[in-house]
This record gives structure tokens, sequence and C-alpha cells, in this order.
């Protein structure tokens, strides 16, 4: 059983630090000295910032000096500066991602903009939703859960099984979109279909050949939603006016290294009459009721205030990105931790006896999926997760992520700056014994 929230240990609030004069001077080499600039249990080994990202100590100091502003006066910061900040981080993520700033918003996370783009659709019979075995939990059931409500439009799904190849991801997904667009032609009425994109998977961790994806859904007519949640801060040199996805959104708390929960929500302008509310729906809504309606609100305009919320979050990528240029840039973090998670899951694949996933390295960005030494036999139940989960969070106090996909297990490792590859050893100890506990728990079972 987990431990009680009381007897879980706290970590000692770190020193303040000085970012005017941390600024003036180098940072650290990557690896262990990285440490010093997260607030890490000392103990803990942290191979799953794909989850949940890791905020810089630096990056919490900007954001609780706006805390500590907001709560001086928050009549005053609210209704005069947070939106002027709100604003320069939305400037600062389009410069990065390769957007006009007026098709960027800033939402809570990823699942977030992506049920608030479903939600604005209006849906008919017949219109259809498409998704992918690996699509997001969350996302899948959003899906799911639109097919449940009238007027009930068709949820489907394509397959991906790795390993495989770009080749035949593309081919596949080719295919089924023309039968898709086929089935649904209607001469008499437009069929609505969007299709849910992974940009990176989340299990397995593994970067797909979106943007051709995203080309061939507009050579059908049908709507890209690409779930980004991974890219920003992980995927380099984005460009969104050049890919053309229809919507785009990714978590900036992720590889960002902003404050949770952030997200960009990319809809480029040919597309923003679809969105016609944020969820919750805000004051500055135009209604077609409203005695002096001139037509719908600027997009941008709509997702400014959608009620009282903490805003440091939506602040804080201007925090990340001066903290990332000081590390030395996108290109710089992403060459060390691309470096390392190839090297780790080398390492791990030899020690386990196992496989890589992507064992060319075409679709690894800085998580890499190695095999378990689990039989693949074993069904992913609540009791055998429950199991991984507990021997590796609450036993040896690591993490990376696991899951079962094609009939394999696998672990899905998140190489940052303050990894070293003493520290896959260190995971490695405990997912072997996570593994042998597994094992020993399905031999009890079937005896």
């Amino acid at each position: 059983m987990p431990p009680s929230a009381s007897t879980v240990p706290l970590v000692p609030i770190p020193p303040v630090v000085d970012l005017e004069e941390l600024y003036k001077t180098s940072p650290p080499p990557f690896g262990h000295d990285m440490l010093k600039l997260f607030g890490f249990d000392p103990e803990y080994v942290n191979l799953n910032n794909g989850s949940y990202g890791s905020l810089p100590l630096p990056v919490r100091v900007a954001c609780d000096n706006w805390t500590t502003e907001i709560e001086s006066n928050p009549d005053k910061f609210i209704r005069y500066k947070a939106h002027h900040l709100v604003n320069r981080a939305r400037e600062r993520i389009a410069q990065l991602i390769g957007a006009n700033v007026d098709e960027c918003v800033i939402v809570n996370n990823a699942s977030h903009g992506i049920a608030t783009v479903l939600r604005n659709f209006s849906f008919k019979e017949g219109d259809a939703l498409i998704g992918a075995n690996t699509t997001y939990g969350s996302i899948s059931k959003s899906l799911k859960y639109l097919g449940d409500i009238p007027p009930h439009p068709s949820v489907l799904t394509y397959d991906v099984h790795f390993p495989t190849t770009r080749e035949t991801i593309l081919e596949e997904f080719g295919q089924f979109i023309h039968k898709v667009r086929e089935e649904r032609d209607d001469s008499h009425q437009k069929r609505t279909i969007i299709a849910i994109i992974d940009s990176i998977t989340s299990h397995p961790g593994v970067l797909m050949p979106w943007k051709e994806m995203v080309s061939i859904c507009r050579d059908a007519g049908i709507y890209s939603l690409v779930d980004a949640a991974h890219s920003i801060g992980q995927e380099l040199d984005l460009n969104l006016s050049e890919a053309k996805p229809d919507f785009w959104v990714s978590n900036c708390h992720k590889w960002l290294y902003a404050k949770r929960g952030c997200a960009v929500l990319y809809v480029p302008k040919r597309n923003q009459h679809i969105i016609k509310s944020p969820i919750p729906t805000p004051v500055e809504y135009h209604s077609p009721q409203d005695e002096d309606y001139k037509g719908p609100q600027e997009f941008a305009k709509l997702f400014a205030w959608t009620g009282t919320i903490d805003h440091v979050p939506h602040i804080s990528p201007i925090a990340a990105l001066d903290f990332r240029a000081w590390l030395g840039g996108e290109h710089k973090i992403n060459e060390y931790t691309h470096n390392l998670a190839i090297e780790g899951g080398k390492y791990l694949a030899k020690r386990f006896g196992t496989i890589l996933l992507d064992p060319e390295g075409s679709f690894t960005l800085n998580m890499v999926n190695v095999e378990l030494p689990i039989p693949g036999e074993i069904e992913e139940t609540a009791g055998v997760l429950t199991l991984i989960r507990d021997t590796l969070c609450l036993k040896w106090n690591v993490y990376a992520a696991f899951f079962r996909h094609n009939e394999k297990w696998w672990v899905r490792c998140s190489a940052q700056i303050y990894n070293e590859l003493s520290d896959f050893r260190v995971v490695a100890d405990a997912l072997e014994d996570a593994a042998a506990k597994v094992i020993e728990l399905s031999v009890e079972r079937t005896t």
C-alpha cells in the first residue's frame, strides 16, 4: 500500500536564487552538476520528465516572484499586468514554434486544448473522429464520449505497432484515411472528419511522421488535430506555418521547463472561426443573440480571461525560455538529452538482454523505449501496474514510465540535462526487481 501523505518525506525548500547574478555566470555542465538547479529529493532518480516535467529552480524563483507580486495587490496585477505578461509569453512561444502570435493562446494542458477544439465542432450524424491505438488515454476517452452522445459521430481507430518504419506508418495511415474518406463521401452533405495525430506518442515515446500525416489529411479534406504534448522543448526547429496543421497543442510544462500546467494551443487564422468558445465560456464571448452583435470575438481575446486562475503557470514560459537561453539554447540542450537517451537505451537493452523499440534511432528524440524482461504473455492488469509502480516509486525512489505495447512490456526513459548514464544503471536495478516481482506474481496466479 502507498504510504499516507504524512509519511512522505518532503525536501527542504532550496535557498532563493538571485536570477540577475546567476545569469551573469556560466551554467554548470550538463549531467549531475545540473541537479543543483533543480529541487529534487537528493535520493530520487528521475528518468520520467516526460510525464510531469521538471521545474528548474531559476524558473521557480521567477514564478515565486510573480506570486509575491500578485498577492501583494491582486487587483492591480490581475487587472493591469497579467494580460501583458501572458501576451509576452505568447509572443515568445509563437516565435519558437514558427507561428503568428495571434494564432497562439495559452491553456492549462494539452488535454484541455484538445477538448476545447473538439467541443467547438457541431457534429452531424455520419461525421467521424479518428484516433489511434497509441492515442493518449484521456484523448481516446474524449473521442469515445463524443461518440456516446448525440448525434453520435463514429469513432474510428488506426493501429500502429512498433517496431516499424516511417514508410509503413505513412502507407498504412494513407490507406486508412483514403478508406474513411471514400466510405463517407456524400454529394448531398459534407461530412466532418477529424483525425487526432500524435507528433510524439506517449506510450511508446516516439517521434511520428506527423507533418506527412497532416499533409495526407489535408489532401483528403480531413481536419488534423495534432496532439503535440511532448513537442515544444524536445522537437527542434518547429515551423507550424510551414507544416500547416489545422490545430496543434503542446505542453510547455513538460520539456520546455515551464510551471505546471501550461500549454500552447495553435489555431491558424483559417480555422479560428471554428473556435467559438474556450472552456469555460468567457464574458468576452460574442453571442448572435446579443442586441449589439457584430460578429464573433477575436480568437486571442476569447482566451484572455476564462475565470479566476493562477496566472503564474501561463506566464512562466518567459522564465523558462530565459533559462534555456542561458543554458545555450534549444540545440545544445537537445543534443545532450538525445545522445544520453540513445546511450542509456543501448545500456538497458544489453543489461536486460532485450531489444530497443527503435534500434536505428529514427523515432527517438529524448525518450528511449526498451523492452523489459517481463514475458509478453503477462497481461496488463491493475495489480501488475500497481506492483511495478510501487516498486519503482516507493521502494527504490526512482521512476520511468512503463507500458505494454504490441504484446511486449516496455520502459520509456526520459533523458534530461540533469541525468547521466549512471541514472540508467540505478533505474535498471529497480526495473529488474519489479520484473522479478511481476513474474513471481504471475506464477502464483497460475499455480
